[in-house]
C-alpha cells in the first residue's frame, strides 16, 4: 500500500478539521504534549458557533485557546485529568474542572465508561511503514483514540519518537484526518530549587537505595532531588519503572547509575508512560531502544511493579493527618494537582520483595495568603480536602525531622510517630488534639 498518498488524502488544514466537531460533542486532546496546538487554535475561533462542547486534556503544557476565547463556558467547557499549572489557574477563575482516577484505571474508564466523539491528538511524523509516533504522551493516548468515532492527528516535527513496549503508535489506517502546520518548540518543564528540608529528606531516603533498586520518582522539585543525589552515591546497577520520565533519570543514566540490567522484567529497558523535562531529556528519549514507553495501565499496574525487586516509590504530598491519611491534591477545596500515580505506586511499593514507599513533604509552609507558618502534619484534613492515600495504605512518611513507618500500625503509634516528625513548635498541640481524639497514650513519648 502507498502510505503517503493515503496520508495525503487525508490532509486537511486545520480549519476544515474542526468542522468534524459538532455541538454536544465529546472531544479529548490527550495529555501533556500530546496537546493538539493548530487544532485548538482553529477550534477556538468557532466559539459562539458551537455550543456544549465538551473538552478532555490533562498536564497541558501551554495556555489552551478554546478556554480562553470562551470565558463563559457556551461553546467550550474544559475537564482535566491531572492539572498542570495553567490548569489550576483556569480552574481557580471556574474554566477547568477536574477528572478524578487513579491513573492506571484511566484506560478502563475510556474503554468501558466514556464517549470519544472526536480524538484530536498530536503525533510525530509518519514514517515509511505508516506509523505515527505518541511520542511523549503513551500513557492512555491510544485508548483514547480506538475509542473515537473520528481521529484527527496533528503533527508536530517537534516531537521524539519514543521507542516502546506497546501503544505508543498509531497507523494511517486508523486515522480520519491529518493536519500540519508550524508549531513553537516544546514547553520545557522549569526546574524547582530545592529547599534545605528538601536536601535533608533527600539524604533520608537515599539511604534506602541499594544496588539493583528500582526506582519510581514523582512530580516535584524532592523526588528530583533525590535522583541528583542518586547520580552522585556510590549506588550501582539501578533500574527505571516510573509514570513519568523526568530529568532525574538521565542525571542518573550520564552518572553510569542507571543500567536497568538487574529488573526482573523489561530487563535492559527504563520503562516509563509520559515525558515532562528539559530539551535533554526530550532528545534523549528520541529513538533510544535503551527506553521503553508502556500505556500507564501497564507502568502504574501494581502487579507489574509487584514483579520488581527492591521497587522504591517516591513521591510528595501536601499534608498528612495523625490517622495516616495523606492529601497531595487539594488545599481543603482548592484544588491543586490530581491522584495521579501515587497510589498506584504505594500499593505496588508494598506487594513487591523489598519495596519501600515514600511520601514527603516539608514539615510546615507559609500560607500563601496570610503569611503564617502552618503545619503540614495536622489532627485531620481540612473539609473538602482530597485523601489521596487511604490511611490502610500510608507507608514511609517524610519531613526534614524523620521518618516512619506507618504500615500495619495501630491509631496511636501512628499519631505518636507522625507528631515525632511535625515541627517542634507544632507537636504540643497535636498532642491536645489526638488526646481529643482517643488517640493517645498516657505512655507516649516525642522527644
Amino acid at each position: 500500500m502507498d502510505y503517503f498518498s493515503e496520508y495525503r488524502r487525508k490532509l486537511k488544514t486545520p480549519e476544515e478539521a474542526v468542522q468534524l466537531i459538532k455541538s454536544g460533542d465529546w472531544v479529548d486532546y490527550g495529555m501533556n504534549h500530546n496537546m493538539p496546538e493548530l487544532i485548538d487554535e482553529a477550534l477556538s475561533r468557532r466559539v459562539g458557533e458551537l455550543k456544549d462542547v465538551k473538552v478532555r486534556g490533562g498536564v497541558m503544557p501551554k495556555p489552551i485557546k478554546i478556554v480562553e476565547a470562551d470565558p463563559e463556558r457556551k461553546s467550550f467547557t474544559y475537564n482535566s485529568w491531572h492539572f498542570s499549572t495553567i490548569e489550576r489557574r483556569y480552574h481557580e477563575r471556574g474554566l477547568c474542572n477536574y477528572l478524578p482516577m487513579t491513573y492506571r484505571s484511566q484506560a478502563t474508564f475510556y474503554r468501558k465508561y466514556l464517549e470519544v466523539d472526536v480524538a484530536c491528538i498530536a503525533v510525530t511524523p509518519m514514517d515509511k511503514h505508516g506509523f505515527f509516533n505518541l511520542s511523549l504522551t503513551n500513557s492512555s493516548t491510544k485508548a483514547i483514540i480506538d475509542k473515537a468515532k473520528t481521529v484527527i492527528l496533528e503533527v508536530n516535527k517537534h516531537l521524539p519518537w519514543a521507542c516502546g513496549g506497546y501503544g505508543e503508535l498509531v497507523h494511517i489506517s486508523e486515522v480520519d484526518v491529518v493536519v500540519e502546520g508550524p508549531h513553537e518548540p516544546l514547553a520545557v518543564l522549569s526546574p524547582v530549587e530545592p529547599t534545605e528540608a528538601d536536601k535533608k529528606i533527600a539524604e533520608m531516603v537515599c539511604e534506602h537505595i541499594m544496588d539493583g533498586s528500582v526506582i519510581q520518582l514523582g512530580i516535584g522539585a524532592m523526588p528530583n532531588l533525590v535522583g541528583k543525589m542518586i547520580a552522585e552515591s556510590d549506588v550501582k546497577d539501578l533500574g527505571m519503572h516510573t509514570e513519568m520520565l523526568c530529568d532525574a533519570y538521565l542525571d542518573m543514566y550520564r552518572a553510569g547509575k542507571l543500567t536497568n540490567r538487574r529488573k526482573s522484567i523489561d530487563r535492559g529497558k527504563g520503562v516509563w508512560s509520559f515525558g515532562l523535562g528539559s530539551k535533554d531529556l526530550y532528545d534523549w528519549v528520541d529513538r533510544n531502544p535503551g527506553l521503553a514507553s508502556y500505556p500507564v495501565e501497564y507502568t502504574n499496574s501494581p502487579w507489574v511493579m509487584a514483579q520488581h525487586d527492591r521497587l522504591i516509590a517516591i513521591n510528595s504530598c501536601i499534608e498528612v493527618d495523625l490517622y495516616g491519611q495523606v492529601n497531595a491534591e487539594s488545599v481543603g477545596t482548592r484544588h491543586i494537582s490530581g491522584t495521579g500515580g501515587q497510589l498506584d505506586f504505594i500499593t505496588g511499593a508494598l506487594m513487591a520483595k523489598e519495596g519501600k514507599a515514600f511520601v514527603c513533604m516539608s514539615s510546615t509552609y507559609a500560607d500563601r495568603r496570610t503569611g503564617e507558618v502552618k503545619s503540614r502534619i495536622v489532627p485531620v484534613l481540612p473539609p473538602g480536602s482530597t485523601v489521596t492515600d487511604p490511611r490502610s495504605q500510608a507507608m514511609y512518611i517524610v519531613t526534614e525531622w524523620g521518618m516512619v513507618n506507618l504500615a500495619g500500625r495501630s491509631t496511636w503509634e501512628r499519631a505518636e510517630m507522625l507528631i515525632s516528625i511535625a515541627h517542634p513548635d507544632f507537636r504540643e498541640d497535636l498532642i491536645r488534639h489526638a488526646e481529643k481524639m482517643n488517640i493517645w497514650r498516657r505512655t507516649n513519648k516525642i522527644g
